[in-house]
């Protein structure tokens, strides 16, 4: 061994033996680090302002929800608390699911997508199968709790999607991987919905897999193209009968205050009694807890009607700062999604959000006689324990890609 190499050894061991020398008398001796699970450590990501939208908007629609529920609970089950009271146990499990989804990373959902899918089409199977419920079938009882299968395929076709989108990316302008895999998954799903019926989620499903389709960088045309088949599968459907159930549905649209006939002003009730209670709310409204189309005027107004109660009770005011919250919370949804460090989190995030906001626009549209009354929930307001858990488990899953995602954590 040469006297350079010797030396440089003994340089370096010395060194070495100089640092542990130090570290002990500093008592920084290495040790294994404690990892630490908080739900506000800003050094794990958690989005704060995407978390505090969606609780904001839980207490809000919790509240809401009692107050135009009351009555109606004390007619139909005795208890005026009824509905809260469940519609609580709902929000806690949600809440901790919520939670718990956001530690998980998203990616999984990438792996499973296509399994997931499958899961949907066989609740959807399952519910056609099993007892109905005044002709419709939707809900897969458990118990006293009832789950409505087609949550479930909201969910799976936006997972789906994102995962196709991203796999084939560089692909999505060709038919194989652009249009087929989208038409086919939202047909299939639509053809199962007929059944039950439920109209309302098809339109829901439609423009969620056209937004999808969109943003995966598909060539328009073929969501052209896509939008011809599907008005053409529409008017087949409605020649063979098929489309009764939605027909009828369909009578006293935008007739509301235009009735003739005694059998129109049945036909209209809800929806008359929707556009009185947003016409009494005025500016400020008429104060929380005060509404008075809820007294059994307007059917289950805990349910999809239940923004009319909260215009009638906070007036015009209160309802646009609630949709301002709303726009807030898609927004940051979006922004969360844009900066996503791949491609399925940015597909993933901003379909998940998208369908809020969806939601949202057409439940306005609907008690306010621009759609027919089709029954489309309110997000984190309408009664419903599947959609309640199943929206925050697809939040949870925003709030993981947060954790992720390239923007400043606050």
């Amino acid at each position: 061994m040469s006297t350079i190499e010797y030396e440089s050894r003994s340089r370096k061991r010395n060194y070495d033996e100089q640092r542990q020398r130090e570290n002990r008398g500093n008592g920084n001796t290495p040790r294994r680090r404690k990892i630490k699970f908080s739900l506000l450590s800003i050094g794990k990501g958690l989005d704060m302002p995407f978390c505090l939208l969606i609780l904001i908007l839980l207490a809000i629609g919790i509240i809401m929800m009692f107050s135009a529920s009351y009555p109606t609970a004390f007619y139909e089950e005795g208890d005026s608390y009824h509905y809260l009271k469940r519609q609580l146990i709902f929000a806690i499990i949600g809440i901790a699911l919520m939670i718990g989804i956001s530690y998980l990373d998203y990616h999984h959902f990438h792996r499973f997508a296509g399994l997931i899918l499958a899961v949907s089409y066989f609740a959807l199977v399952l519910v056609l199968i099993l007892p109905g419920q005044d002709g419709v079938k939707r809900w897969i009882g458990v118990g006293s709790f009832g789950i409505q299968a087609s949550e479930i395929s909201k969910f799976a076709i936006i997972l789906f999607l994102a995962h196709m989108g991203s796999r084939y990316y560089d692909k999505m302008n060709t038919v194989k991987y652009g249009l087929l895999p989208g038409l086919g998954v939202f047909a299939s799903t639509a053809i199962l919905l007929i059944l039950e019926p439920h109209y309302s989620c098809i339109v829901i499903i439609a423009l969620l897999t056209v937004l999808m389709l969109f943003v995966s960088g598909i060539d328009v045309k073929w969501i052209f193209i896509g939008a011809g088949l599907f008005l053409a599968a529409v008017l087949i459907l409605w020649a063979t009968g098929l489309l009764t159930y939605a027909m009828e549905r369909m009578e006293g649209w935008g007739q509301a205050l235009i009735y003739t006939t005694e059998d129109m002003w049945q036909t209209t009730w809800q929806t008359r009694n929707s556009l009185y209670a947003i016409g009494s709310g005025g500016l400020f409204g008429l104060g929380l807890g005060q509404s008075r189309q809820k007294y059994l005027f307007l059917p289950e107004p805990q349910n999809d009607f239940i923004f009319a109660v909260v215009c009638e009770e906070l007036g015009l005011v209160g309802a646009i700062i609630i949709l301002l919250i709303f726009a807030l919370l898609v927004w940051r949804g979006i922004v969360i999604s844009l900066r996503a460090k791949d491609r399925f989190g940015k597909l993933l995030g901003i379909g998940l959000v998208s369908q809020i906001g969806l939601q949202v626009i057409l439940n306005i549209l609907v008690i306010t006689d621009w759609l027919p009354n089709t029954g489309i929930s309110l997000p984190f307001f309408s009664y419903g324990g599947s959609s309640l858990i199943m929206l925050l488990f697809q939040m949870g899953i925003v709030l993981s890609i947060s954790r992720s995602a390239n923007i400043e954590k606050s």
